[in-house]
């Protein structure tokens, strides 16, 4: 930019919030005083010389000038279009403003230089700017077709044709910047810009710039109103189409005489929600539902929410509960739990005290106490096949209330206890909501099923979504995510089954009252067999009560020795068995019916038996033949179960010290080894068994059934009284089995299990059995017919074990016995 040395003093035409470039031809108004004044000073000063008159045309923002101004000369004077004076002015070039001055008429006069600009030279000469940061006419040469190319795309959707050529045919650079001043979408303040911009090819830059970013803005405003506008059709074809369709049902309806549908019936929300008989806050929420539904358009998909939520509430049964009258009949309820389940006298227990106290509070006009009502939660916990989910049933048919059965295992989202948030496409009240709805009142007896296999991820615990659900102190007052109203669950019985109580969360255990299911008794099972699973299998079979009989002997049998088990699903699978082999026999042709099937003939029929006991099998054959090996006693998630304990010495002469455990042991098995064989190191003199065995050579524990894992400290009497076998050379008595935790001092601790323990002692032919003294209190569970058939050792020293449980030294000598040596 350079400044030329004689300076300029022109009229100031001021222009309120508009820029004139170079080049541009406006119409200005006379009306305007100081347009007028500027206009007759510069006609005034032009009378002088042969030029036209010459005006200084400057923006004037905010009552503040501009620092650069254009020269103007006045073409013409006259009118107009409106009829209004006017006067025609030319841009001819910018001036730097200067200091004021004066000059004739009542125009503001100012001095003035002449910005001349350097247009760039496309000769090849002047490529050696380049090497001074100036542009080379390559570069401007493609900047000028870029400005064009967008001004003739902005024009042509304008419809501008005419205007089009001639923008095209314009070459000179500082023209082509000045001419964007006829773009209307240009501010004030980008046009202020252009004008002190003096050299071309950076205004051109500007100009190009300027013009981008309003092609931009304008895409996105045509994308976004063609999305609008599709929208709006899309809405319309769609309201048009729902009234002919509306037009068509009419005309139906009227052709069919048929004033109204039952669409139409049942879309009546706020006749059934008046007729229902809701609780208080429920009619008002579900009110409040209503009037949003009738605010909702048919095309909102909120409608169909509401119209889901509303008829789950309508269908739950608020005020619906089952008379418990009947149930009030105790001796009744007792009768009816005592023949559809033998055994389980705990449980029968619990729920005739419940319904005892239920009788009296209904009595004394106690039903509800503190918004509560009387409800219960038991867990019933106990190995696979006793009888659990049954009991559930069983019941709930003594109350003479509905059963629902909710299962649990393998449920891993929250939702499914506390429902889903309406917010969700397809959400679903929880289960809980979802049994009531299905029991059909407010009172049943809901069966939570395997709770114990309940599990968690990110989805959230379900465990602890059920705390609310068990907590008799909080669910009259259970919130569904999905109702979001208050659900009374206190009048509910909950019944929640697993089979293993540590798997069991903690604080959802101490919400509900234990229940244990140790198995049945031997006893037991042969009256199930008999008055349940027999005549159930029979009927699946196609054969009657009097084609074919199994006797209590043959029960027997298959209960001790084809099945080992607390529960009875394997005795009832062999049942099955003998009465298809017994149908298949007759359909061929080689046996008639009736036929009484004995003891004798089970092992023609279903072959031979899995579980002999070790006082049935010969003496050479028994595990405890050898000594090392004792019996011990241990609980399993199928009920309580024999385990075999096998200890032995390694060869001295391999050199191998040092204690081997194998049988999949845990870390509490593991320390009860060390904790035996430390006892008896340190007390093998005072029990007479050669201690330096134990110190020179390698001790190896084995329990069998290698691929189970075990552990627990309740093993530690037994692999104390087998490792005590091994080196005192004397025999394990057969007939006898023990549990029981050992000290470093030889005090024997008390375990846990007692019951299933006995139990299984029962079932594998074991008459005595050694127990903690500290737990003798537990025999009372135990059923008096089991006790009557084992003799019980309660003890406190490990001393009194190894004197019952080793035989004689000269009856093992007569055994012929042979210590084991560990290779």
């Amino acid at each position: 930019m350079a400044l030329t040395s004689n300076p300029l003093t022109l009229p100031v035409l001021p222009l309120d919030d508009e820029v004139v470039l170079p080049g541009m031809v406006v119409p200005l108004d006379l009306n305007d005083a100081d347009v007028r004044a500027a206009v007759e000073a510069a006609q005034a000063a032009a009378r002088t010389g042969p030029s036209k008159p010459k005006v200084l045309l400057v923006p004037r923002i905010d009552g503040t000038y501009a620092n650069t101004g254009v020269l103007g000369t006045v073409e013409q004077v006259g009118r107009l279009a409106d009829g209004d004076p006017g006067a025609l002015i030319r841009g001819v070039g910018r001036v730097r403003i200067g200091a004021g001055t004066t000059g004739p008429g009542a125009a503001l006069w100012v001095e003035g230089l002449t910005v001349e600009e350097e247009v760039p030279d496309p000769s090849p000469s002047s490529r050696t700017d380049s090497s001074r940061g100036g542009p080379t006419p390559g570069a401007v040469t493609e900047l000028v077709k870029e400005y064009k190319a967008l001004a003739t795309n902005w024009l042509k959707k304008r419809g501008a044709w005419q205007v089009v050529d001639r923008v095209q045919a314009i070459d000179d650079v500082s023209a082509l910047a000045d001419n964007s001043g006829y773009s209307p979408f240009l501010t004030t303040a980008q046009k202020v810009e252009l004008l002190e911009a003096a050299d071309p090819v950076e205004r051109l830059k500007l100009a190009t710039q300027h013009l981008r970013d309003h092609l931009a803005e304008q895409d996105v405003a045509e994308s976004i109103a063609k999305d609008v506008q599709e929208g709006v059709d899309k809405q319309q074809r769609e309201f048009l189409l729902r009234r002919q369709l509306d037009a068509v049902r009419k005309e139906l309806r009227d052709l069919n005489g048929d004033a109204k549908d039952a669409a139409e019936e049942s879309d009546d929300y706020r006749a059934r929600v008046e007729a229902a008989d809701l609780p208080e806050k429920v009619y008002e929420a579900a009110l409040k539902e209503v009037d949003k539904l009738e605010r909702a358009s048919d095309q909102s998909p909120e409608g169909s929410w509401i119209r889901t939520w509303l008829d789950t509430v309508l269908e739950l049964p608020w005020n619906e509960r089952t008379d418990d009258g009947a149930a009030y009949d105790i001796q009744g309820a007792k009768a009816v739990l005592d023949a559809e389940h033998a055994g389980l006298d705990d449980v029968k227990e619990r729920i005739t005290e419940y319904l005892a106290v239920r009788k009296r509070r209904s009595d004394r006009g106690l039903g509800v106490v503190g918004g509560r009502r009387g409800g219960a939660v038991l867990a019933l916990v106990g190995p696979p096949g006793v009888g659990k989910t049954s009991l559930g049933e069983s019941v709930a048919h003594a109350m003479g209330r509905k059963f629902v059965r909710v299962a649990l295992g393998g449920v891993r989202d929250e939702a499914e206890i506390r429902g889903h948030r309406r917010t969700y496409v397809g959400a679903l009240p929880g289960r809980i909501v979802r049994a009531i709805k299905e029991a059909g009142s407010m009172n049943p007896v809901v069966l939570l099923d395997e709770i114990d296999k309940v599990g968690s991820d990110f989805r959230g615990d379900p465990a602890a979504a059920l705390l609310e659900v068990l907590d008799p102190a909080q669910n009259h007052t259970f919130r569904d995510h999905y109702l979001e109203v208050e659900l009374d669950l206190s009048d509910v019985v909950f019944l929640a089954t697993a089979n293993v109580l540590e798997a069991i969360p903690e604080a959802l255990l101490d919400r509900m009252e234990l229940v244990r299911l140790d198995g049945y008794t031997e006893d037991e099972k042969v009256v199930i067999a008999r008055d349940h699973l027999v005549p159930r299998q029979l009927e699946r079979a196609g054969l009657s009560g009097d084609e074919v009989v199994i006797g209590d002997d043959a029960l027997r049998k298959l209960a001790g020795e084809y099945t080992r088990e607390a529960g009875v699903r394997n005795l009832e699978r062999s049942v099955t068995r003998v009465l298809r082999k017994v149908a298949a026999q007759h359909e061929l042709g080689d046996r008639e019916l009736p036929f009484t099937v004995g003891e004798g003939d089970l092992r023609g029929l279903i072959g031979r038996p899995h579980h002999v006991p070790e006082s049935a099998q010969d003496p050479a054959e028994r595990r405890t033949s050898v000594p090392g090996v004792a019996t011990g006693l241990a609980v399993t998630g199928a009920g309580g179960d024999v385990l075999f304990v096998e200890a032995s010495l390694a060869d001295p002469e391999t050199g191998a010290a040092g204690l081997t455990l194998t049988g999949q042991l845990g870390d509490v098995m593991k320390e009860s080894a060390q904790i035996a064989l430390s006892f008896l190191r340190s007390h093998g003199a005072e029990l007479e068994l050669p201690v330096a065995d134990l110190k020179e050579r390698g001790v190896h524990i084995h329990f069998p059934a290698g691929a189970v894992p075990k552990d627990g400290p309740s093993a530690g009497v037994t692999m104390t009284t087998a490792l005590a076998s091994l080196l005192s050379g004397r025999l394990v008595r057969t007939d006898v089995a023990m549990t029981g935790e050992v000290s470093l001092t030889g005090r024997v601790l008390p375990i846990g299990g007692v019951k299933q323990k006995l139990l299984a002692a029962h079932r594998a032919g074991i008459s005595t059995v050694i127990i903690p003294k500290r737990n003798e209190a537990d025999l009372d569970d135990v059923p008096a017919e089991v006790l009557e058939k084992l003799d019980v050792h309660p003890v406190t020293d490990v001393r009194q074990v190894l004197e019952l449980a080793l035989a004689s030294a000269s009856a093992s000598a007569s055994a012929d016995v042979v210590v084991p040596v560990a290779a």
